[in-house]
């Protein structure tokens, strides 16, 4: 009698960067892809963030951190279907909040030059983070360290390439992932 190893459970995703690198783009294809459901962390921003940076005020670590709880148990409610989000999780404390939900999130990190960035921000229209604040935004990042669970994706690559890079990485990336 062959006994089976249990599936692994289902990816949950975080697709993260600064604003405008195409992170809700790669991630519902991504999402797509996967077949499972996909979530703009920006919708999960309460409206005083969202008033705040649509005038052009950057968050700062307190108008955040509530934010990132809620990313990291909505990760977690997501845990038996899988689940890819898109949330800048721009320095290493916002994602080690994510992580004290969910320990096993894997981060992709959309990333790519200013100048690329800020075409990009200048024609997208009626969202409310203004290109005003890429300068901070790409200040306040942090790439991932060695010890994170994830890996880098260039946004100069079409969208399908990326999702194709993303899908042949993560079965490495599952496996560090499952140890956690």
């Amino acid at each position: 009698m062959t006994v089976e190893a249990p599936a692994p459970p289902p990816p949950l995703i975080v697709v993260m960067g600064v604003s405008g690198c195409g992170k809700s783009t790669i991630g519902a294809a991504l999402a797509d892809k996967l077949g499972i459901d996909f979530i703009d962390g920006d919708r999960l921003h309460p409206q005083t963030n969202v008033q705040k940076m649509s005038h052009g005020i950057a968050l700062n670590d307190s108008d955040r951190l509530p934010w990132l709880a809620d990313i990291g148990r909505t990760l977690r409610d997501y845990r038996d279907s899988g689940l890819v989000l898109a949330c800048s999780a721009l320095k290493r404390i916002y994602r080690d909040a994510i992580r004290w939900e969910v320990p096993n999130v894997i981060f992709v990190h959309a990333t790519g030059d200013a100048d690329l960035i800020a075409q990009r921000q200048s024609s997208r229209h009626g969202h409310f983070m203004p290109a005003s604040l890429l300068e901070s935004q790409l200040s306040t990042l942090q790439a991932l360290s060695p010890d994170e669970i994830g890996f880098e994706v260039d946004i100069r690559d079409a969208v399908t390439a990326i999702v194709a890079q993303i899908f042949e990485q993560l079965p490495r990336i599952e496996h560090l992932a499952g140890e956690r």
